[in-house]
C-alpha cells in the first residue's frame, strides 16, 4: 500500500538518492536538467509516494517558456520522476503522473512537456505529434521529446523553442 502526498524541502536529500539510483549521478549533465538550473520547481507540485514512511518514487514540475519569434507560451517541464527499484512494475510511477497532471491542470496549467520514452508516457497522455514544433537547447533526441494537452488544443499553433523562465 501506498500514498502520494505533497514533498517538503526536508525531503530533497532522499529525492535525490532515488534520482541518483534511477538516472546516475552523472543525471545532472542531461538538457533537460540545463531547464530545470536556478529555477524553483513549480509550487504545489512536487509529490512523492511514501511506502512505511519510506519515500518510493517522486515527480516534480518545472515552468518552462516556449519562444517563437516575438511569441511565448508557457509551460511546465514534469520530471524527473522516479520509481524506487524494488516497487517498479506496479504503475506507481502512471498512478504519481497521473496525480501530478490532475493538480496542474487543477492550477491552472495547460500544456506539459517531458522528455522520455513515448510507449510508456503515453499511458498518462502524453504523445509525440503535439511535441513536432517544439526544439530543445542542446542535444536531445528528438523522437523522446513529447507534450501533452491538459486544455484541448492547447498546443494548436505552438513551436519554437523551449527555454527556462529567467
Amino acid at each position: 500500500m501506498y500514498q502520494i502526498i505533497p514533498s517538503k524541502p526536508n525531503n530533497i536529500s532522499k529525492i535525490n538518492i532515488l534520482l541518483d539510483q534511477a538516472f546516475g549521478t552523472d543525471r545532472q549533465k542531461k538538457t533537460a536538467y540545463r531547464l530545470r538550473d536556478t529555477v524553483p520547481a513549480v509550487q504545489g507540485l512536487s509529490f512523492i509516494t511514501v511506502s512505511d514512511s519510506d519515500i518510493i518514487a517522486s515527480l516534480q514540475f518545472w515552468p518552462l517558456l516556449i519562444k517563437d519569434n516575438d511569441r511565448s507560451y508557457e509551460a511546465l517541464l514534469l520530471g524527473p520522476i522516479a520509481v524506487n527499484n524494488d516497487y517498479r512494475g506496479q504503475c506507481i510511477g502512471l498512478d504519481l503522473m497521473a496525480h501530478g497532471l490532475q493538480a496542474a491542470k487543477e492550477q491552472g496549467h495547460s500544456r506539459v512537456i517531458l522528455v522520455g520514452d513515448e510507449i510508456y508516457y503515453q499511458k498518462v497522455g502524453f504523445t509525440r505529434s503535439l511535441a513536432l514544433g517544439l526544439d530543445m537547447p542542446g542535444p536531445v533526441d528528438k523522437a523522446r521529446l513529447l507534450a501533452q494537452e491538459l486544455v484541448p488544443d492547447a498546443f494548436k499553433g505552438v513551436k519554437g523553442m523551449i527555454s527556462k523562465i529567467k
